[in-house]
């Protein structure tokens, strides 16, 4: 039995890596008979796999189904998807970034060591061009992922926006990419509480913590609550304006990390921003060039006010 197992997975491995098989081809590969060919076919079949037949010299090919057969790679192809996917990881393809991570856990964690060497070699050898934001280790990002999806507690050290350095667990829950930047959306146990990291400010502590039983999500759309958190959460002030302007618009001028965009109708929408400075969040609504309306902090709709009236006095000259 376990020569029939070895013989099918080498049958499949040869289906996969050529278009059409003749059943004399594929007994020469396997060392077998043609007969023995058409049962193996069979028993491919009776697995879920679409082995189609044909008469003539193409007689066997492995057909799309309905679902995806385990893909049987060499070393040389293993390779060369490992180090794609480590590409993709770090944001060079946009859309693919999170999916890009967790086939890199599936893969690292069946990678022979010899094959893992070489991985690691080729990464280590190459340089990127930089990317517009602070990187992040491939291997971060698969240890993290590989936390999220074993529900294991992670234990780092974090630099916040101040420098400060503290000592965390928590308990992750789900990978953000923001197309600039890596964050990580946990729930911090140590203050019961929600919280979103950056990756490029965690430095990971081993090993990891115990497994813990999943909580629900703080929200049902998770790229939404890490928008206003990053957004708003670690502001002195959180402002909220009416933009006479499509909303996609708009979020093409402001990326998510910046700023929450809420449609309100076809032609205006509400964008809730944080900072430090009341002149910053002035001056960053003034460039859109577009009109709008200042409803809160208080502060800000007076300091609106005093800007007006300033630039309307510099133009009477």
């Amino acid at each position: 039995m376990q020569e029939t197992s070895a013989r099918l997975l080498r049958l499949l491995s040869l289906l996969q890596s050529h278009r059409d098989w003749s059943g004399t081809e594929l007994a020469g590969r396997l060392g077998v008979t043609p007969r023995t060919v058409r049962r193996d076919v069979d028993r491919l079949r009776a697995l879920g796999y679409p082995v189609h037949a044909s008469a003539g010299v193409a007689g066997y090919r492995l057909g799309a189904g309905t679902r995806l057969p385990p893909l049987l790679l060499d070393d040389e192809e293993a390779v060369a998807v490992a180090v794609s996917l480590r590409a993709a990881a770090g944001g060079t393809v946009a859309g693919i970034a999170e999916t890009a991570v967790r086939a890199l856990v599936k893969l690292e964690g069946v990678l022979p060591s010899h094959l893992r060497r070489r991985v690691q070699a080729l990464q280590s050898m190459t340089v990127p061009l930089a990317q517009g934001g602070p990187t992040v280790a491939p291997d971060t990002l698969t240890a993290i992922a590989a936390a999220c999806r074993d529900h294991e507690t992670l234990r780092f050290h974090y630099r916040s926006h101040d420098s400060t350095r503290t000592s965390r667990e928590a308990e992750p829950h789900r990978m953000v990419f923001s197309g600039r930047r890596w964050y990580l959306l946990a729930y911090d146990t140590e203050r019961a509480d929600w919280r979103t990291f950056r990756l490029d400010r965690l430095t990971l502590r081993t090993p990891n913590g115990p497994r813990f039983t999943p909580r629900h999500a703080p929200a049902p759309d998770l790229a939404d609550y890490t928008s206003r958190a990053l957004s708003t959460g670690p502001y002195r002030y959180q402002a909220r304006f009416t933009v006479q302007a499509p909303s996609a618009e708009v979020q093409e001028r402001m990326p998510a990390t910046a700023a929450t965009v809420t449609p309100r109708d076809a032609r205006s929408c509400t964008v809730t921003a944080g900072a430090h400075s009341l002149d910053e969040l002035a001056l960053w609504m003034g460039l859109l060039a577009v009109p709008f309306t200042v409803h809160e902090p208080p502060e800000l709709v007076e300091l609106v006010r005093e800007l007006v009236a300033r630039l309307t006095a510099a133009t009477r000259g």
